[in-house]
């Protein structure tokens, strides 16, 4: 990989933000089931994005592999969804624009904590690889992931299926004890696990930390790999107001900390829950200043 960037793409590269709080924001369940149900609304989405000038789309799949629909009651066919969720994501993409699909956590945890085996997460991820490589995406991000375990079985799902770049990035809780995610793996320990994997870029969404405390991770993986490293934050910290979840940072405010992870060694940037086009667009401008 050249050092100044991928896939012809140079650094920094601009990811989207948000799918499923603009989905509830439009009245719809969050999920990727929206692929099937409404089509028109993530279309929507996506285009927006698109117009901003993002360089990579990435498709409304994050947890539609098998062990999550059929454990959690969603009414989808795997396969059905994860095509397309890569043919929306597709058309909205300009012919410079890149289209990564999106791959997540089951829901589940693995031995001894839950009851499933590395290998059955394994396999589900590659069933979910395998679509959206059907599906024409020109790579995969594994992101908002708890425990690296889990991770790891994603990526080596996604190599085994195709030589697409994979991105994988975990959602962290603290940045203290040199940040470290729910399940206890720390920011050091992940990069170093990720680079061995042979993954393209690794990083922090989503989680328990804004996008200031973010570029605090962004600095310990980078004393731990030379990999392209990605932040995609919260609008801010995930506050609880009336019973529902809410991210109140501003789209400027939101930018500066996109900056901070900039300056820390972040390469990828873009935005994960509560962020919307307009954050994405300030961000942008970011970029182009």
């Amino acid at each position: 990989m050249e050092a100044e960037g991928f896939m012809g793409l140079s650094f920094p590269i601009l990811l989207d933000g948000a799918m499923g709080t603009q989905l509830a924001k439009a009245g719809l369940e969050m999920g990727g089931q929206n692929n099937v149900s409404h089509p028109d609304e993530v279309l929507s989405v996506h285009k927006r994005y698109a117009e901003i000038g993002c360089d990579i789309l990435i498709t409304n799949t994050l947890t539609m592999n098998r062990v999550y629909v059929e454990t959690h009651g969603v009414d989808v066919d795997v396969r059905e969804v994860n095509l397309a969720g890569a043919r929306l994501a597709r058309a909205a993409a300009k012919p410079e624009q890149r289209v990564f699909g999106n791959i997540s956590s089951t829901g589940h945890m693995l031995e001894p904590y839950g009851n499933y085996t590395e290998q059955q997460f394994y396999d589900t991820f590659k069933e979910q690889a395998g679509y959206l490589a059907e599906g024409g995406v020109d790579g995969f991000i594994v992101e908002t992931m708890l425990d690296l375990r889990e991770a790891l079985c994603a990526v080596r799902a996604c190599k085994a299926v195709s030589d697409l770049p994979v991105i994988a990035s975990l959602s962290f809780q603290t940045i203290d004890n040199g940040g470290r995610t729910i399940m206890g793996n720390s920011a050091g320990e992940i990069a170093k696990a990720m680079d061995g994997a042979g993954v393209t870029a690794v990083g922090a969404n989503c989680g328990d930390l804004d996008p200031h405390q973010t570029a605090e991770i962004v600095s310990i993986m980078r004393e731990t790999t030379a990999l392209p490293l990605l932040a995609q934050p919260n609008a801010g910290k995930p506050k609880l107001v009336g019973g529902q979840t809410t991210f109140d940072m501003t789209p400027e405010e939101f930018a500066k900390g996109i900056g901070e992870c900039i300056r820390s060694g972040a390469n990828l940037v873009g935005g994960c829950c509560g962020t919307s086009p307009e954050h994405v667009l300030q961000v942008r401008k970011l970029l182009n200043d």
